[in-house]
């Protein structure tokens, strides 16, 4: 019963519910920016564990950098948007506006990714089934930390697809194997991921978006609509869709459009859509 972005916190929240009730309802998360390393990854994690997210799209950052990294023992730590940043480069530490990481420690990461890759059969792979052996990595005893995203999504078998893979610490520890291994070594099929989420969408007897932040996941899970009419399936728009977001839309962009725009598109149903502009760390808590 208040107002502003209260009010757009509390529809998006009865939205998610709507979206919890409907046993036919698949639901997808998408994460984009740095809600992860700012403290938000027990919160996904959480959706997870009790079976409140069907499959996750996000920047390879997110899975990567933030979640992937802390299972390996690693932690982000609390700092100031003020400090002097040429201080913080000398001394090998990454800011991501009040939060530090070990640059270090990155690099480890770096090189645990290109080890698992040097265990693979060299083919391609989607970003969903690398992520899914970097979850059985951390099952098979490896991880520091438990209840990371990436083992809890893997045991759980929600899939996970980062369209922009290679955008992340994975990148980098790809490129490391591709060097040890020049002639023999996998690669990233990012089409065959767009496929396999078109697939889940046209399985799917209606389906909700819970999206924190937009860009590439945002775009990426709206045009499975499109690319299943273009396979000539008939599927619905998206039934639900929840977007948190501190974009704005006067430029022409609102991080790849409003839901409403995305409605001319064929994507989104504006029935039960809520647009909550915010920042996330301060509004997601409160909806999950």
């Amino acid at each position: 019963k208040m107002s502003f972005v209260s009010r757009e916190t509390a529809n998006a929240a009865n939205i998610y519910n709507e979206m919890l009730k409907d046993k036919e309802c698949t639901i997808f998360l998408t994460l984009a920016g740095s809600t992860s390393a700012a403290g938000c990854m027990n919160i996904y994690k959480d959706l997870v564990k009790y079976n409140m997210v069907d499959a996750i799209v996000a920047t390879g950052a997110s899975i990567v950098d933030m979640d992937f990294f802390e299972a390996l023992g690693f932690k982000h730590y609390q700092g100031s948007q003020y400090e002097d940043d040429t201080l913080l480069r000398d001394h090998y530490i990454d800011r991501i506006y009040d939060t530090f990481i070990r640059e270090n420690d990155l690099q480890f990461c770096d090189n645990v990714i290109a080890d698992i890759a040097d265990q693979l059969e060299d083919r391609p792979y989607t970003s969903r089934e690398f992520i899914s052996h970097m979850g059985s990595y951390l099952s098979s005893g490896n991880a520091r930390k438990s209840g990371s995203l990436v083992q809890t999504a893997f045991e759980k078998e929600v899939p996970v697809f980062c369209p922009a893979f290679t955008d992340s610490s994975a990148g980098m520890g790809l490129v490391i194997h591709q060097e040890k291994n020049p002639k023999k070594h996998l690669i990233i099929d990012s089409v065959r991921d767009f496929r396999e989420l078109t697939e889940i969408k046209i399985k799917s007897q209606s389906s909700g978006l819970f999206m924190i932040g937009g860009g590439v996941p945002k775009n990426f899970v709206q045009d499975t609509v499109v690319c299943a009419e273009l396979l000539g399936k008939n599927v619905d728009m998206h039934k639900y869709a929840i977007q948190i977001t501190v974009a704005d839309s006067r430029d022409g962009a609102c991080s790849s459009s409003t839901l409403k725009e995305a409605s001319s598109w064929g994507k989104v149903n504006v029935t039960k859509e809520q647009m909550v502009f915010a920042e996330a760390t301060s509004v997601l808590p409160l909806i999950a």
